[in-house]
């Protein structure tokens, strides 16, 4: 059980980083598209409102579609993420640290969604006319998380794979 108090620590801290950076923005920047550059023709912190998901996926939506798929949905995900994340505190600990890292995410976001109304974007990388949509630190957590769960399943498949596979005969 240490290790779970251990990643509630951590998901507290990345909420709290979430929050004020997202308050930094907030405060700092007036107007939505406001940018400042970091990294000429690179990088910069551009004050974004994101009433959909990633790439804008449902920003138009109408806003009872967008609180059964930004509020409801997303606050039972995370109820069922926080119960994976105790089940798996013997596992594995990328398994852990990736359950922990999409609770932090998905509560950062959520904050702001029950909030605001939507989610402060801020961060944007770009070269010349092409950009990533701008994201958060919450929604960076989720990213790792991914990747984590991703290269579980590559691990376990190749667990699968040798388990499975003839010994080698000897010469």
């Amino acid at each position: 059980m240490a290790r779970f108090w251990k990643l509630l620590v951590l998901i507290c801290f990345l909420i709290i980083v979430d929050q004020l950076t997202k308050g930094w923005t907030q405060s700092y920047f007036k107007f939505q598209g406001e940018t400042m550059p970091i990294i000429d023709g690179f990088f910069s912190f551009t004050y974004v409102h994101n009433k959909g998901a990633a790439w804008g996926f449902m920003n138009d939506a109408p806003d009872l579609q967008r609180q059964i798929m930004f509020l409801f949905i997303p606050t039972v995900f995370s109820l069922w993420v926080g119960w994976m994340l105790i089940s798996t505190t013997k596992g594995p600990f990328h398994l852990s640290l990736a359950y922990a890292l999409i609770l932090a995410g998905a509560v950062g976001n959520l904050i702001d969604r029950f909030s605001l109304g939507y989610v402060v974007d801020f961060i944007l990388f770009y070269y010349k006319e092409h950009d990533f949509p701008a994201f958060n630190v919450a929604d960076s957590c989720i990213t790792i998380a991914a990747f984590l769960l991703g290269w579980d399943i590559i691990w376990q498949y190749r667990q699968k794979k040798a388990a499975k596979a003839p010994p080698e005969a000897s010469p």
